[in-house]
């Protein structure tokens, strides 16, 4: 992420309206919460993905699918590719042991 004095003349340089100021600083914002957001569902997803007991992951799968419900409500990835990660997971817990 870059500095924010970077960052201010950056916006210096290239905007010219305080709406558009803004825009610039609010989707830097929304871009740093979304990356947080889809790391920490990727990272759940891999650990629901590596788990060797029933129970645990039975216990996993709801939790990460409604971390990939909440990823596609907001567009950070398409419904389809949420749907079919939760499918694919629903697949492993069903098979585990």
């Amino acid at each position: 992420m870059p500095s924010k004095n970077l960052l201010k003349k950056e916006i210096k340089d290239m905007a010219n309206h305080k709406s558009s100021i803004k825009r610039i600083r609010s989707n830097e914002a929304k871009r740093t919460e979304n990356r947080y957001y889809a790391k920490t569902t990727r990272s759940a997803v891999k650990k629901l993905r590596t788990a060797t007991s029933k129970d645990e992951a039975e216990k996993l799968l709801p939790k990460v699918s409604s971390m990939l419900d909440k990823l596609a409500k907001k567009s950070v990835i398409h419904k389809n590719k949420a749907g079919n990660i939760k499918s694919k997971l629903a697949k492993k817990v069903a098979s585990l042991k």
